[in-house]
């Protein structure tokens, strides 16, 4: 079992989805059970699989929670773009949001890679 308070990228995580709540305020009421509701629950993923997996036993199920929180990643990216394509994000908005993800998808990655 892994003190998931302790990992930088569960920690940047829950970052990036307090950043993603914020920005996501003054997306158009019509968005509120659309792109807003999405793009909340897959920021939420990550963290929360990072947590949920770090709270099993094993590495191999630490390793499929993470992967899990990956795929969560790249799925919250595209929503991203789909919502500067929109203008519900600024230029400024998205490159920030996006840079914190990256960051996270890169540590992800060098964590599932280190349990293997």
């Amino acid at each position: 079992m892994h003190n998931y308070k302790e990992l930088s990228v569960w920690n940047k995580s829950v970052s990036l989805a307090t950043d993603i709540y914020a920005s996501t305020k003054t997306f158009p009421g019509i968005e509120k059970f659309g792109i807003t509701s999405q793009i909340r629950r897959s920021t939420v993923s990550i963290s929360s699989n990072i947590a949920e997996g770090a709270g099993r036993f094993g590495k191999k199920e630490f390793r499929h929670f993470l992967n899990i929180a990956y795929g969560s990643s790249f799925e919250l990216e595209t929503q991203l773009i789909i919502s500067k394509n929109l203008d519900y994000l600024s230029e400024l908005q998205f490159n920030q949001l996006t840079e914190d993800l990256i960051t996270i998808q890169k540590m992800l990655y060098k964590l599932i890679k280190s349990l293997n």
